[in-house]
């Protein structure tokens, strides 16, 4: 497995997405197990969640609680960052909502290190921007998590260049990721990915093939893809993340999963070198 990084530790190239494993549709919990494990013995070592990945309004944490398990159960556990965030919420009718207050992060990140089972949590990062609370006191909340020791690195997720860098001064040049999405139906975060390429931030796209109910279709609905998949013997979807990690050394992907097969099939674009010309076609897309 190659290894980038995010602040000051090495990870797998491409992480594993938790989310599919415990919102609508989600598997049993033995396939969910499988899948985790099946990524720690191709030797993943980056586990993305949140709080709110979940079903129930009764099941806050559900896929941290999971990944806990998975981890405990695995002689590689001990291996992996774990990555979660907080500020947003799930009521239990499917919709999410929002609370970036610093009262609610600095409690969430309490749940969130019970839930894991640990002192300090690895990666912890800011969801999504409140527009109820000034986005200062939301990160602000961070950096106190991070001065406390809560924290050991601290990030934030579906942030514009201008907040990226307000970030990185509240927390004094000490932030280490964005979580973004990005895929081939989503680019509108490629200034953010250049800005992070700039600073040396690590660049988490989140949902990279373009989400739970679309990344079976990526190679019929976008025909480079496909036409560069076929030419390696490879999948569209292998093809996509093997085009993002060739964007920029900063670019760790973090594609969701929930099943085994589809874990081994994302990790074998670590492998899959692209020409210059079929970077340059697929970024023409």
């Amino acid at each position: 497995m190659h290894n980038r990084r995010i602040g000051d530790i090495d990870v797998s190239a491409i992480g594993l997405g938790g989310m599919p494993m415990s919102i609508e549709g989600r598997p049993d919990e033995a396939r969910s197990l499988a899948t985790i494990h099946a990524a720690l013995d191709a030797g993943v070592t980056l586990i993305d969640t949140a709080d709110a990945y979940h079903r129930d309004a009764h099941e806050v944490g559900h896929n941290e609680t999971l990944i806990a398990k998975a981890l405990a159960s695995h002689d590689r556990g001990g291996d992996v960052l774990v990555a979660t965030k907080g500020g947003h919420l799930r009521p239990g009718d499917g919709s999410w909502t929002l609370d970036g207050s610093p009262r609610h992060l600095k409690e969430a990140c309490e749940a969130s290190l019970r839930r894991l089972g640990v002192e300090a949590i690895g990666l912890y990062q800011f969801h999504r921007p409140d527009p109820k609370v000034p986005y200062a006191e939301s990160v602000g909340a961070v950096r106190d998590l991070l001065d406390e020791g809560k924290i050991r690195m601290a990030g934030i997720s579906n942030a514009d260049p201008d907040r990226i860098r307000e970030a990185n001064e509240i927390l004094g040049g000490r932030l280490v990721s964005v979580q973004n999405q990005f895929s081939p139906a989503f680019r509108s975060s490629e200034p953010e990915l250049d800005l992070c390429d700039e600073l040396g931030i690590a660049f988490l796209p989140w949902s990279p093939l373009g989400g739970i109910s679309r990344a079976g279709e990526l190679g019929s609905t976008y025909a480079p893809f496909a036409r560069i998949a076929e030419a390696h013997g490879v999948s569209p979807q292998r093809v996509c993340l093997a085009w993002m990690l060739a964007k920029s050394p900063v670019v760790v992907p973090i594609p969701g999963s929930s099943r085994p097969e589809t874990v081994l099939d994302s990790l074998g674009a670590t492998d899959l070198e692209l020409s210059p010309e079929e970077v340059a076609q697929l970024d023409a897309v």
